[in-house]
């Protein structure tokens, strides 16, 4: 709290970082939620995720990859997926039947190890990556500079005019190294008011 008194009073008004409860979501199913989400309202990509749910009624919470490698993109795209974004589903869950991904193996890999299993995913990229580090497996210095409400948070609570750029925001992530996961969720906390 020294190295930064504005981080400080928000941890110390804020209280506990929520971080501690790591997301008991499957992989899988955290995974497709990330990939349908991509650039949508969060009432929309809630929407679209539920209508795909109801795809696989007796699925029991999430359906196995095979199954949803049976469901036809056409299909998919009738629930509201893109084109793309239920491509994006079939490579992901074509990975992990063929036991490329191997999603249960990601709490022992490095944090760049993880990366590149998740980006080499078609439709995965960095930021989702990320926010699986976080919030899946818990990883307490992943800091991810390109999210847009981190930023937004950031130019808010320390009073900028602009959004800050990637190398401001990397500079500032230096004083909360090695907890840079957990500046971020006290920073997204305050940008939604919770």
């Amino acid at each position: 709290m020294r190295a930064d008194p504005v981080l400080g009073s928000i941890i110390k008004r804020r209280g506990a970082c929520g971080l501690a409860e790591r997301s008991k979501e499957p992989r899988l199913r955290a995974l497709t939620r990330a990939l349908v989400s991509q650039q949508l309202s969060v009432k929309a990509a809630a929407t679209i995720f539920s209508r795909f749910l109801a795809l696989f009624p007796d699925a029991g919470g999430f359906p196995a990859p095979d199954r949803v490698l049976q469901v036809p993109v056409e299909r998919l795209r009738a629930v509201g997926l893109s084109r793309r974004k239920a491509s994006y589903l079939h490579d992901l869950c074509t990975r992990v039947c063929a036991g490329t991904l191997p999603l249960d193996e990601l709490d022992g890999m490095s944090d760049e190890e993880v990366m590149e299993t998740l980006t080499a995913v078609k439709g995965i990229g960095r930021w989702t990556a990320e926010m699986i580090l976080i919030f899946q497996l818990g990883r307490p210095d992943t800091f991810p500079v390109d999210d847009v409400g981190l930023l937004r948070s950031i130019q808010k609570v320390y009073g900028l005019r602009r959004r800050p750029s990637e190398k401001q925001v990397l500079r500032m992530g230096e004083m909360w190294r090695p907890y840079r996961s957990i500046a971020s969720w006290y920073l997204w906390a305050e940008l939604d008011g919770k």
